[in-house]
């Protein structure tokens, strides 16, 4: 039997465990990418192993998220980094350089590579045929320590693609159509492979475009081949010798496999606030429009950026709109320059921020109150562009230049003629915003470089065999990392102070969490299907434990949300029966015995203090992920190990 893509990268570096869905697998990890927001963190806790250099192929940390610098701790965090990456053999990209997925896809992706990084957009690296996952930040610390990174092995789906895209319909309308077919849940547990013949007509920016988008889907990772295409981009990027041919075998077996025809699909948008909340543009006609963002990880290729600039060239985008259009990288932005378009979209009136991922994350560009926003961006999660009421849809660059020029959602093919976008032979390279480590022999010297915004990781608690707390808070379905732990212009500042970031937990759902979180001591939460869904950010497993959260019981959970509650020593366990969820009302008292023995048999049974009912739940951990529950988290884990 042969096999796909993803299952001959991860035989390649295949450390413990088989080849068998459903069971624990550990890899080889190659290469790491930080970014600021959760970088920090993974830095503390790389420094608390003790291990003086990482041991990966290639680690980079990159600076793009908490970009604006309105006080000391932004300044402060960045600081930290540099001098802790120069000292452990990490390279830095300065801010500036450009958004972490977009400049590594340019500068240091190689296909047949496995990738982790503690963004959950990581599974860009994919367009390039590389094995790229989100993980949490201290799975992160631990793989550049040379440690392996532990997932479930998923099961294989793929995605044949015929046709060609016609004029005005994008990778962005591919990405949206699989999510309208699949929904967010819809991947979980999978790796997606995209295949077909219509594979060869899509450019690596179009292909980073859609496994950038996987990660809604919910799925472990997608991938694409490494082709002809993949040897094109490698070699415009000055990086041909990195290139190595990647396919599936012939007769490899797919547990699920979805037809899209390229030349029948038309734009498509997502609907406020679920990135499967998925229309065709034109059933949307006349929506008034108040705000465009066009870039982030998702849409700010240089192919993207001069399509944009191409039709909107001796246009000026409406008066009731506000543009702004965020380059991906220094790359981009620098070749925007050289060959004319940043002038014709700088005179179309638009607004160009700095290489970042900016309003993707709520950082700065909010929309006015109740206003509707399109764009270019990978999720629309209420209350995460920075308006608590805004109204955001997703769509592809062609569709948001349209909302600009016309002030309301248009169908992008109405704008007549798509122009010719020639892709280049070479793209312009200029690597000195990438700073190198210091060598081995000057690495003791250097001094690691702390603000007093910097404070200590939580301490975990290892589990106990009785555990009995009430439930402090109750919420429903697909309740995202943003609800948790929201992110924003005012909160991340505060990524790398626990204490102070904690006031703003669960902030979207019930602004008195906090408070009532630290007056019981330690507590349980309940939540629906999808529990944790969205970014990768560790904080949302990690300021729950600084408040006392024990366990949390859903449905069912987010693969990486779930991952760093292990992490954290907090144990995420599952309704056996689904229904059971209404037996449960917040404010109960609840008691769980015999953990230790649950945790073997797979089983633990809840009861209900206050109203008497016992409920089954699941408790499905490996061997590993109980030690780490037991000793209170990765790092209490890992020092273990190291004493033994």
């Amino acid at each position: 039997m042969g096999l796909t893509i993803a299952q001959k990268i991860i035989r390649d570096h295949l450390v413990s465990g088989e080849m068998i869905p459903g069971t624990e697998i550990a890899l080889r990890i190659d290469q790491t990418l930080t970014q600021d927001a959760t970088g920090t963190m993974a830095y503390l806790e790389f420094e608390t192993m003790g291990i003086p250099r990482v041991r990966t192929e290639r680690s980079v940390a990159y600076i793009d998220h908490n970009t604006l610098q309105s006080g000391f701790e932004n300044a402060d965090d960045h600081r930290y980094i540099q001098s802790v990456c120069r000292k452990h053999g990490v390279y830095f990209s300065r801010p500036g350089n450009g958004i972490c997925h977009q400049v590594h896809l340019e500068r240091f992706g190689k296909p047949g590579k496995t990738l982790i990084g503690s963004d959950s957009h990581t599974p860009t690296g994919g367009g390039i045929g590389m094995l790229a996952m989100g993980a949490g930040g201290l799975d992160v610390a631990v793989a550049m320590g040379g440690g392996a990174y532990y997932i479930t092995m998923p099961k294989m789906y793929k995605v044949e693609l015929t046709g060609k895209l016609r004029p005005f319909v994008t990778a962005k309308d591919v990405s949206l159509e699989i999510l309208r077919q699949l929904s967010v849940k819809g991947g979980v547990g999978a790796i997606i492979e995209w295949g077909g013949e219509g594979v060869s007509t899509l450019t690596v920016p179009e292909r980073a475009t859609i496994t950038n988008m996987g990660t809604e889907l919910g799925a472990t990772t997608s991938i694409f081949p490494s082709d002809e295409i993949t040897r094109e981009f490698l070699k415009a990027e000055g990086r041909e010798e990195d290139y190595i041919p990647l396919a599936s075998d012939p007769d490899a077996v797919y547990d699920k496999i979805l037809h899209i025809d390229l030349s029948e699909l038309e734009p498509l948008i997502a609907c406020p606030h679920s990135p499967d909340n998925v229309v065709t543009v034109a059933s949307l006609k006349g929506t008034k429009v108040d705000q465009v963002c066009i870039g982030s990880c998702t849409n700010s290729s240089l192919q993207d950026m001069l399509k944009v600039a191409a039709l909107v060239k001796g246009c000026t985008i409406q008066p009731s709109v506000s543009l702004s259009i965020s380059p991906g990288s220094k790359q981009v932005l620098s070749m925007l320059a050289d060959c004319g378009a940043l002038t014709d979209i700088l005179a179309s009136g638009a607004r160009v921020l700095e290489c970042a991922c900016g309003p993707c994350i709520g950082m700065g560009f909010s929309p006015n109150s109740g206003g509707v926003s399109l764009r270019t961006f990978n999720r629309n999660f209420e209350g995460r562009s920075g308006t608590a009421d805004g109204q955001v849809y997703l769509c592809s660059p062609e569709t948001a230049v349209a909302a600009a020029l016309t002030g309301e959602i248009t169908d992008p093919r109405l704008l007549g003629e798509m122009p010719a976008i020639p892709f280049p032979n070479r793209f312009r390279i200029d690597d000195s915003a990438v700073l190198a480590p210091a060598s081995e022999e000057e690495a003791p010297s250097v001094e690691v470089l702390r603000g007093p915004n910097i404070k200590e990781f939580p301490q975990s608690h290892p589990q106990l065999d009785t555990l009995s707390a009430p439930l402090v808070l109750k919420v429903g379905d697909n309740i995202t990392t943003d609800h948790i732990m929201p992110a924003g212009a005012k909160i991340l500042p505060y990524r790398s102070n626990i204490p102070h970031l904690s006031q703003f937990c669960f902030g979207v759902c019930d602004t008195t969490f906090p408070e009532r979180a630290k007056q019981a001591g330690k507590s349980i939460v309940v939540g629906g299907s999808n529990y944790g869904q969205g970014s990768s950010r560790e904080h949302a497993a990690l300021v729950p434990l600084y408040l006392g959260v024990r366990a949390v019981i859903a449905k069912s959970f987010a693969r990486i949300h779930a991952a760093n509650l292990i992490n954290a020593g907090i144990m995420p366990l599952s309704f056996k029966n689904p229904e059971d969820y209404d037996q449960l009302s917040q404010d109960d008292l609840l008691e769980i015995t015999g953990v230790y023995a649950g945790m073997d048999s797979g089983e633990m049974t809840l009861v209900n203090k206050t109203t008497g009912v016992e409920v089954t739940l699941c408790a499905d951990f490996t061997e590993r992920q109980k030690a780490i529950l037991k000793a209170g988290g990765l790092l209490a884990y890992t020092k273990e190990m190291g004493e033994k």
